[in-house]
């Protein structure tokens, strides 16, 4: 033991040699640790667009009874609107005449009101999907008292909770005509009318629509043009038109998708991209659009990814996606929503259509709920811009 009295210099130079060894010792073991990465925040797509527009998922009864947990938290993190894929339709809402099933609804509006996330009801007006004593009615009067019982009863339950309002669904034929549906045939083009100012009157404040499949096509797009100049003739509200964006990997043209998002544009309205999904799998040659009555016998060549989706593929569609979000984000002061047709691949509709049991990946997330190269490639856009 050192004695300062006695040795104060020894001690000095001890202490000395001490704390060379100590900053030796911190200068090796820093040298060893990397700095400190930055914190990044990882952005949702509504985070993502929220400058341009919402985004949104067709949602189905298990995410919304909270069953499929992950999906419901996927709708929290990701999308700041959603549709109900099939529950909102006549045969689930009005399966017997005047005899309302509200309970499932109820659930749909509760999630959305609970998560501040804007409800787009899906549909009040479609020929199909009916309760079947819709379709025995013969009495063009009775038709017209159920339609309107059934558009008003309903819109006004939920007035002021919906966003908006895909009043008529799919009142289109290929050439752009009149789909001769029963509401056609037994009350003649005063449906259309009649049909939103029903809806007007139940709820005032709710967006009203138009929807409908194949909208880049001409003959089609000319139709719709026609059908939305008539309404505003005789006085109608009709606040946008939805474009069911279900597309491949080539088709439609980026052209043919950008005109049709202009032509409608210019009629005064709101442009939505309502049921987003690209198919990645080839279809039968006399496919048409999106009408749910077709189904085609399969074949190994109709399902060619039955296990997994080729890398190369997986490229086409994540440079296709970002190609057209590019396009959405162009025109965003004219489309006010972009609604993808389901949440992930496996809850997807095309796995069964227009042929049954195939295996379809035409959304952003697949069948684990993770992020695909689809997703990252539409995310990038907006980082990319930022830069």
């Amino acid at each position: 033991m050192f004695h300062m009295k006695n040795n104060p210099s020894a001690l000095f130079k001890k202490i000395k040699n001490l704390s060379f060894i100590a900053l030796l010792f911190l200068m090796v073991n820093c040298a060893d640790q990397k700095p400190p990465l930055p914190e990044t925040k990882e952005v949702s797509l509504k985070e993502s667009f929220a400058d341009n527009f919402l985004i949104g998922a067709a949602v189905n009864d298990a995410l919304i009874s909270l069953k499929d947990s992950l999906g419901a938290n996927l709708i929290k993190k990701e999308y700041n609107t959603i549709t109900p894929e099939n529950s909102m339709k006549w045969m689930y809402m009005e399966p017997q005449q005047g005899v309302f099933e509200f309970e499932t609804a109820d659930r749909y509006i509760d999630f959305s009101t609970k998560n501040n996330i804007a409800f787009i009801g899906h549909n009040l007006v479609w020929h199909s999907q009916l309760a079947e004593w819709v379709e025995k009615i013969t009495s063009a009067e009775e038709l017209n008292a159920s339609l309107k019982n059934h558009v008003q009863t309903i819109a006004a339950r939920y007035t002021g909770k919906i966003h908006g309002w895909d009043v008529v669904n799919e009142a289109l034929n290929e050439d752009g005509t009149l789909r001769n549906s029963l509401f056609l045939e037994k009350l003649g083009p005063d449906y259309l009318v009649n049909s939103f100012k029903w809806a007007e009157e139940a709820d005032p404040k709710a967006e009203l629509y138009y929807n409908d499949y194949n909208m880049t096509h001409v003959e089609k797009r000319k139709g719709a043009i026609e059908l939305v100049k008539m309404l505003q003739k005789e006085g109608v509200k009709i606040d946008g038109i939805g474009m069911q964006a279900h597309w491949g990997l080539e088709d439609p043209t980026l052209e043919q998708i950008e005109t049709s998002i202009l032509a409608y544009a210019d009629l005064g309205i709101k442009v939505m991209m309502t049921e987003l999904d690209i198919t990645v799998l080839p279809n039968p040659w006399d496919l048409e659009g999106a009408e749910v009555s077709q189904n085609f016998e399969g074949s190994e060549q109709m399902n060619p990814y039955s296990d997994q989706l080729p890398d190369s593929v997986a490229t086409q569609l994540a440079k296709r996606y970002k190609d057209i979000f590019e396009l959405f984000v162009k025109h965003s002061d004219k489309i006010s929503r972009v609604t993808f047709w389901g949440i992930n691949d496996g809850h997807s509709w095309l796995n069964n259509w227009p042929i049954e049991k195939r295996t379809n990946y035409p959304l952003l997330f697949d069948r684990s709920y993770q992020p695909k190269a689809a997703y990252h490639s539409v995310l990038e856009i907006k980082q990319d811009s930022t830069h």
